[in-house]
């Protein structure tokens, strides 16, 4: 059943809701960002990433991982879909009946051109703000990613790998994946 959302110059967490479930939107600084589907590469990119984050956090009992699509709501104007989330099992608490409540742990977005304008600057910008401890930042075409970690309320870029080698986990530390793996 589709919903006429009236238009608006800034949308809200209440406008975001009455879409109809699945609708491929997030809602960045107020506006409904249509999200299309990712392409297979990038699917297959995040299963990898998933399989292995997925394996070290079950066998150390560490919290939850989720993908997306799954609100993360930040505030009445940032509601986030990022690629996968970890939540440690500490904070389980801001796993909501239908949104994540706050901040997750680690926040991976895989570039997308239809988003990365969006995953490099206003997300970036409300991950920092609101505590994410750590932000992955994957390129699948240039097969690399960069690792953040959120020290005083700012990123500060602590590795950069590109298409060998392994990147570490600050944050989960001994979670050592290899780009061979993930590329």
């Amino acid at each position: 059943m589709a919903i006429a959302i009236p238009k608006k110059k800034k949308y809200t967490y209440e406008d975001y809701v009455k879409l109809p479930e699945g609708a491929p939107y997030q809602l960045i600084g107020g506006e409904l960002i249509m999200t299309p589907a990712p392409t297979p590469y990038h699917q297959i990119v995040s299963r990898k990433i998933m399989s292995l984050l997925t394996q070290y956090v079950e066998k150390n009992n560490l919290g939850e991982i989720l993908y997306s699509p799954i609100d993360v709501y930040f505030s009445e104007e940032d509601v986030f879909q990022p690629d996968i989330i970890f939540i440690s099992k500490e904070r389980l608490d801001i796993i909501g009946e239908t949104k994540i409540k706050g901040a997750p742990d680690l926040v991976i977005e895989i570039l997308f051109p239809a988003t990365a304008y969006y995953d490099l600057g206003r997300k970036y910008e409300v991950y920092e703000k609101n505590g994410v401890k750590e932000y992955w930042i994957v390129h699948p075409k240039r097969k690399s990613i960069e690792i953040y970690q959120n020290e005083s309320g700012q990123f500060r870029l602590v590795q950069s790998a590109k298409e060998t080698g392994t990147i570490n986990s600050p944050f989960l530390k001994g979670f050592e994946p290899n780009l061979e793996k993930i590329f």
